[in-house]
Order: structure tokens, then C-alpha cells, then sequence
């Protein structure tokens, strides 16, 4: 077992959604906060995957392949997996179009040459790749095209915004906008500039919720990731927030965004300044933000990537109203057992009495804040949630943040028949053991918390 770190602040995480009943969150009733596409955890036997192509702070000649099942915990797919026949990849952005296949957009060029290109390449496994074409950007005098981002619009069109600059300046970037022309994604628009960004901003990231455009450039002289918005993709936008507005300091870079599976929204950006890449939280239409925390495992190997999320079949289930006992993965004698209120890791065995195999059973039901996720009740009626980050039995009191302490969404777990349970509200964090306790905790990228937080749901003692 790990050691055991510091607890973090909760800050302002559940900030808004603290302050909503559990079913405004599964039903999409919080304007601006969910958007027109419901989120909520994935169903049984499916899983959500999370994949990102990265070029590496070592080499800007090639780009590994990882996958995640929450946003944060990626694990390698494939070292290496794409290596253009020429120049250099940088700022990959990936997505999986209409046609099936996955198609990454790249800079051609390292960061000191001229560079009037963008590249494309597509696989269809996310593991082999083959390259496109290089496509000139067509702006005017044009010295460096950096940094082009996917952006798939609600119509259905598929766009990208690429940070250009001309040889009148070459350090100063401005945010175009192309839009393919066709299906197969090898024609394009002519460029048209972001109105309202304006001049010495890059790496524009733009998400849409209902009918506003939200979107992330970097200010190339400050070194902060700004927000703006706009009723139009092509604007005029307005810059809402500048500076430290959302506490992830400066010396940051590529922003990219996606939605999770609780309805929040994550943003993941490049600390180049300090050679850590972070990852920070919103519930409340980017308003406020969790501390940027290191994204585990990749954290300093990771550069400048984008993520494309699906819910993909395969994934872990789980029967409901039915009472199981849940075994640890790693050590194969001890089983949840709650003790006092707290749910603590035991030996339990057929010598036990009656009321340690009572107390090692436990009913399985949906999840009080997303049916798609799970609650566990123990014989008297007290649901499993977490408490400063313990885990522990309470009776239900009804307010959306116990119903959100209380339900946990299903993760593939490390060994056969294994599962993880990851916090609803804090994602990220899992059920895990320590001293052999149960503690909410985000992982370290190791192997050996994967299997700290793995339990095989076996039949119930009691």
C-alpha cells in the first residue's frame, strides 16, 4: 500500500452543485451547466474511454497514444504510435468523425522555424496511424499556422482553429477559423479570423453550451489562459476573464476541454513554465475552478494534447438490489466490513461470527445522484458515502451532497472480475484501501494504487 497523502481542500468543487437538487443534475435542468447533452455515468457493461495523443516533452517527432476511464489515471496504448514521413508533430488534436475513424490535426514544425502547414493523419484503432497531407494554410503572408484545435459545431460541421502569425510579426498570433468543405475532411474554407480575441493569443479551445461559444486562448503576453464568449463561432468575442482569474497561474498553454461523466466540465492545460501538465474542474459554467492538480503518471512526459471522450461497450457491471460482499483484489482475505460507522478492509472468512459476515454484506442499489451509477446500504439502512474523505455509514438525509458522497460510478478494476469505484462528485478519487481502511483518494499513476482500489464483488456473507 501507498502512502498516504495529504487530503486537499475542497475549495470551491461543489460549489454549485451542492446548491442543486440531485435531479436538476440527471435531468439537465441547470441552464448553462450541463448544456443540451446529458452526462451521467456510464450504464452497465459500458465504460467511458478517454483518449489523448500527446507529443513528448523528449521528442517533438512523435506522439504516443493513452486512454483513461475517468480523465485522469491515462495509461499508455501505444508508444510511438505516429511519426509523420516528414517534419515534426506538435499540439495534436484528435477527434473521431462521423466516418469511424479518428483524426489528428498537428503542428508540422518546430517551435523556432517557419511553418505555413498543418498535418492530418487517421487510424481506426487509435493505435495504427497513417498520414493525410500537409495543408498549406492559406492566410497572407503567413510565417508560422501553430496549435490547430478540432472543433466539431452543433450542426454537425467540422471546424478547426489554428493560431496564425504573418512575417510582419512572426511572435504574433491570431486565431483562424477553417471549415471542411467535405466529408473526408480535405478541403477547407478560406481562413477567417476569431473576431474579438484579437492579435497575441493562441491556442484558442472553444466548447459550446446551448447557444454560447466559450472560448480558451492563451494571451501570449501575459502567459494566462483567458475566456471569452460569443453568440457566433467566428464572433465577435467578448473577453470575460483575464490574468490569474481562475487561479492556474501563468506560464500555461494549450487548453483543452471535455465534458465529465458527473456533468462537470475538465480542462487540462500544459504548465510549461514548471514541466507539469494540470487538470482543473468547473460545475458552475467556469465561473470558479478547482486547484490545478498534476495529472498523474504522464504529468512531465505529456505535451500540449486535446481528448476525444465515448462511451464504449465492454465496461464493468454490476446486478443492483441484489446484497454482495466485496473482496479486495490485492489481498485476497479481507473484504469491506463496516466497523463503527466506518467501512474498514478485515479478514473475514467462514469462521466469523454472524455479525462480521452481516457486517461484510452490503445491498446493492442505482446511485442517489445518477441512476447509472451505484449506492451501497448496509442492513440498517445506511448508505456508504464519504466524509473527509473517509469512508463511512450514514442514514440518508436527503440533500443533493449526500446523495453525491453517495454514489459512485463503476470502474474497470485491476484483475479479472475486479471493479473500481470512483466518487461521483469528486472525480478522480477512488475507493481505495490504507492501513486497511476505505478512503476517498486520487490516484498516483501506480499499478499498485489500481490494485489498492480494486474489489471483486463476490457472493454476500451475511
Amino acid at each position: 500500500m501507498t502512502s498516504h497523502p495529504a487530503a486537499p481542500s475542497r475549495r470551491t468543487l461543489l460549489r454549485a452543485l451542492a446548491a442543486l437538487p440531485a435531479s436538476a443534475v440527471l435531468l439537465g435542468e441547470a441552464p448553462g451547466l450541463l448544456g443540451s447533452a446529458l452526462a451521467a455515468a456510464p450504464p452497465n457493461g459500458s465504460a467511458t474511454r478517454y483518449t489523448i495523443v500527446p507529443f513528448l516533452n523528449s521528442n517533438d517527432g512523435t506522439v504516443n497514444v493513452y486512454q483513461s476511464d475517468d480523465a485522469t489515471d491515462f495509461r499508455l496504448l501505444r508508444s510511438s504510435a505516429y511519426t509523420p514521413p516528414a517534419g515534426r508533430i506538435r499540439d495534436a488534436s484528435v477527434i473521431r468523425h462521423t466516418d469511424g475513424y479518428y483524426y489528428v490535426t498537428y503542428t508540422t514544425r518546430t517551435w523556432q522555424d517557419t511553418s505555413r502547414t498543418i498535418g492530418f493523419a487517421r487510424s481506426s484503432d487509435r493505435v495504427n496511424w497513417t498520414f493525410l497531407y500537409d495543408y498549406t494554410v492559406p492566410v497572407a503572408n503567413l510565417s508560422r499556422a501553430w496549435a490547430p484545435e478540432w472543433f466539431v459545431d452543433s450542426d454537425g460541421s467540422v471546424n478547426v482553429i489554428v493560431s496564425c502569425s504573418t512575417t510582419n510579426d512572426e511572435w504574433i498570433f491570431t486565431p483562424y477559423l477553417l471549415r471542411a468543405t467535405n466529408s473526408a475532411l480535405t478541403a477547407w474554407t478560406s481562413p477567417v479570423a476569431l473576431s474579438g480575441i484579437g492579435a497575441n493569443h493562441i491556442d484558442t479551445f472553444i466548447v459550446k453550451i446551448g447557444s454560447t461559444y466559450h472560448a480558451f486562448p492563451k494571451n501570449e503576453t501575459t502567459k494566462y489562459i483567458e475566456y471569452a464568449t460569443a453568440s457566433n463561432l467566428t464572433g465577435p468575442y467578448t473577453i470575460r476573464r483575464t490574468g490569474d482569474w481562475a487561479g492556474w497561474g501563468s506560464y500555461r498553454e494549450g487548453p483543452a476541454l471535455v465534458r465529465l461523466d458527473n456533468g462537470g466540465w475538465r480542462i487540462f492545460f500544459d504548465g510549461y513554465g514548471d514541466g507539469s501538465y494540470y487538470y482543473s474542474d468547473s460545475y458552475d459554467t467556469f465561473a470558479t475552478w478547482t486547484a490545478p492538480a498534476a495529472l498523474p503518471g504522464i504529468s512531465g512526459t505529456a505535451r500540449h494534447f486535446t481528448v476525444v471522450k465515448e462511451t464504449v461497450s465492454g465496461g464493468p457491471s454490476l446486478a443492483r438490489n441484489t446484497t454482495r460482499s466485496f473482496r479486495s483484489a490485492n489481498y485476497s482475505t479481507r473484504y469491506w466490513q463496516q466497523q463503527s460507522s466506518l467501512l474498514n478492509l478485515p479478514v473475514v472468512s467462514g469462521s466469523s461470527t454472524t455479525a462480521e459476515k452481516q457486517a461484510a454484506t452490503f445491498t446493492v442499489v442505482a446511485g442517489l445522484a445518477d441512476g447509472s451509477g451505484c449506492s451501497f446500504r448496509d442492513a440498517a439502512g445506511n448508505y456508504l458515502r464519504h466524509w473527509d474523505f473517509r469512508a463511512r455509514f450514514d442514514p440518508n438525509d436527503g440533500t443533493s451532497t449526500f446523495a453525491q458522497d453517495a454514489t459512485f460510478i463503476l470502474r474497470t478494476g485491476m484483475g479479472s472480475g475486479s471493479v473500481r469505484f470512483e466518487s461521483y462528485n469528486y472525480p478522480g478519487y477512488y475507493l481505495r484501501h490504507y492501513a486497511y481502511q476505505l478512503r476517498v483518494e486520487r490516484p498516483d499513476g501506480t499499478d499498485l494504487f489500481r490494485q489498492d482500489s480494486s474489489f471483486v464483488p463476490v457472493a454476500a456473507w451475511g
